[in-house]
């Protein structure tokens, strides 16, 4: 299931989410514009490698790839996808923590992502990089504030495109079902090469839900609704 569109309405400009999608993509670029060599150093650097923290030799500057890494990207398929679902669902969670929790919140939940990815995969040397386990994050506060919110999927049969409203509490606990299945049988039947980190995704996703009722905003410093804001056919909780 691909979201395609968030009914819960927002008050306010997001522009915290503008500038984490606008910042990852500049930095993308970058990627694109380094040699293979220069990219594989880049990479050494910023991207999360776990066994490298077998070193006892360690210095301050040696943990920044735990928050630098989820600035990075693989592909364009793995930006487009990430930016895509942060475009959806952050600027919801943006309008009810406010611009500075929402950073610190979309941070604290990629930081966690990287703590649970080199917790559950402490041997590895394939560099961990993507913006996922904050976005994690992101959704699992999303399905916490609006679990009975309608989100506009598409689903793909072959190359017919159909398009359902499902509860938030199912695409999103779908989502999170997926993570820890592929997580578990990674842990059982470890591969050698590189791949998703589905570890990342599933810290992100549990920081966001333990975070997430301790930034809200109270009611009480939300503007009320205009009467043009909101979705047709949907009241402000995105239910119909």
């Amino acid at each position: 299931m691909i979201p395609i569109r968030n009914t819960v309405p927002t008050r306010y400009p997001p522009v915290v989410t503008w500038m984490l999608i606008a910042t990852n993509c500049i930095v993308f670029l970058l990627q694109n514009s380094l040699s293979p060599v220069e990219l594989e150093q880049f990479l050494r650097t910023f991207a999360l490698i776990p066994a490298r923290y077998r070193d006892a030799n360690l210095t301050a500057a040696d943990f920044l790839p735990f928050f630098t890494m989820m600035f990075l990207h693989g592909g364009w398929l793995h930006l487009i996808l990430n930016m895509w679902t942060l475009w959806v669902f952050g600027p919801t969670v943006e309008d009810r923590l406010g611009h500075g929790r929402y950073l610190a919140f979309y941070l604290a939940c990629g930081l966690a992502a990287s703590v649970a990815h080199f917790v559950f995969n402490p041997t590895s040397v394939v560099p961990a990089l993507g913006a996922s386990g904050a976005i994690a994050g992101v959704l699992g506060s999303y399905m916490r504030l609006f679990p009975l919110a309608r989100v506009v999927v598409l689903v793909p049969i072959i190359f017919i495109p159909l398009f359902f409203e499902v509860h938030a509490f199912v695409f999103v606990g779908l989502w999170f079902l997926l993570q820890v299945l592929q997580g578990t049988v990674e842990l059982l039947l470890p591969s050698s090469g590189g791949g998703v980190a589905w570890w990342a995704h599933i810290g992100g996703f549990v920081a966001g839900l333990v975070l997430c009722p301790l930034l809200v905003q109270s009611e009480r410093r939300y503007r009320a609704y205009y009467p043009d804001e909101g979705v047709l056919g949907f009241d402000t909780a995105g239910r119909p």
